[in-house]
């Protein structure tokens, strides 16, 4: 075979493998997505800047913000059992940030301070009065860098398992661009995140991270965040930002501004959360904590009424 033929073959089996990745690709979106598991009769659409994000709103009394963790497949359904509780006593408004679950999802690089704007704005615009928040790990950083601005904006913050400093400050360095740079890729990209948001990689981490006790998992929640992981026009996006570091801030001189009331639930079994609080409390020694048992990273499904039975306590 000559040269001029091996390159023809190589170039045909090139674009064949290509064809075949972007086939899957898409077979894989349109299967995750079919079943709409995430359809709600609550759900508002807040026409920000950078896109629509979808929210719900239930209840009455006093508003609460529930803001959901970072992870690929995050979106405010975590929050879902809780809400049955919580709308008895507040008014309760759960987003899903851009480039999350049911929002847009723009194909953009997504910041800390992309979010800590996003929230301020929603604040003003769709609830229009000063709230409380709770976040889940990664999101209680945008909480306090937009109160730290926004002071107004917010009355008591309280953190489900937050990031320890040395998270929410790390740098990622001279790789992050490469890296980000082959998940913006569209086809290499793109199955490099199915791989990274499949089922059966999205079940082990609810049974090695999230739960304290497998046992607990149902399959709906594990179908409801793999429909969340593929919903929207560019759902890597997110994904390589969040890996990449774009989405960290150093929040340590926000938290000793901050002169709201701040509470931290700890799921009980979750690595290293009382050296995580004791790394807050350091900082802001104004910053109270409770523990919930038999819980792990998302208590909210896990140990829900015994989550809200703290939040009340805290909040109120």
């Amino acid at each position: 075979m000559n040269t001029k033929n091996k390159i023809l073959t190589l170039t045909t089996l090139t674009s064949a493998a290509a064809a075949f990745t972007a086939l899957l690709n898409k077979y894989i979106k349109h299967s995750a997505s079919s079943k709409n598991f995430l359809g709600s009769s609550q759900a508002h659409i807040f026409k920000w800047r950078f896109g629509q994000v979808y929210y719900t709103k239930e209840g009455s009394g006093k508003p609460l913000l529930l803001i959901h963790d970072f992870h690929l497949a995050a979106s405010g359904y975590e929050w879902h059992l809780a809400v049955k509780l919580l709308k008895k006593h507040y008014t309760v408004y759960t987003i899903d940030l851009l480039g999350f679950g049911r929002s847009e999802k723009p194909n953009l690089t997504y910041t800390n301070y992309l979010y800590v704007q996003l929230l301020s704005d929603f604040i003003r615009t769709e609830i229009g009065h000063r709230t409380s928040a709770v976040t889940t790990g990664s999101s209680a950083s945008i909480a306090v860098m937009a109160c730290s601005i926004n002071p107004d904006l917010f009355d008591k913050l309280a953190f489900i398992n937050p990031d320890p400093f040395s998270v929410c400050s790390q740098f990622c360095g001279k790789n992050a661009k490469l890296y980000k740079f082959i998940l913006d890729l569209p086809i290499i990209g793109t199955l490099l995140y199915h791989i990274a948001s499949s089922r059966e990689l999205l079940t082990q981490k609810f049974v090695q991270d999230f739960f304290s006790s497998p046992s607990a998992l149902k399959p709906a929640w594990i179908d409801a965040y793999y429909e969340a992981a593929h919903l929207g026009e560019c759902p890597k996006a997110v994904f390589a930002s969040a890996e990449c570091c774009y989405t960290r801030s150093n929040i340590v001189p926000a938290l000793r501004k901050i002169d709201n009331s701040i509470y931290i639930l700890g799921g009980a079994q979750e690595p290293n959360i009382k050296r995580i609080i004791q790394e807050y409390r350091e900082i802001n020694p104004a910053v109270e904590y409770a523990l919930i048992s038999r819980a792990k990273h998302l208590p909210q499904l896990e140990q829900p009424e015994q989550l809200v039975k703290q939040l009340l306590i805290l909040l109120d």
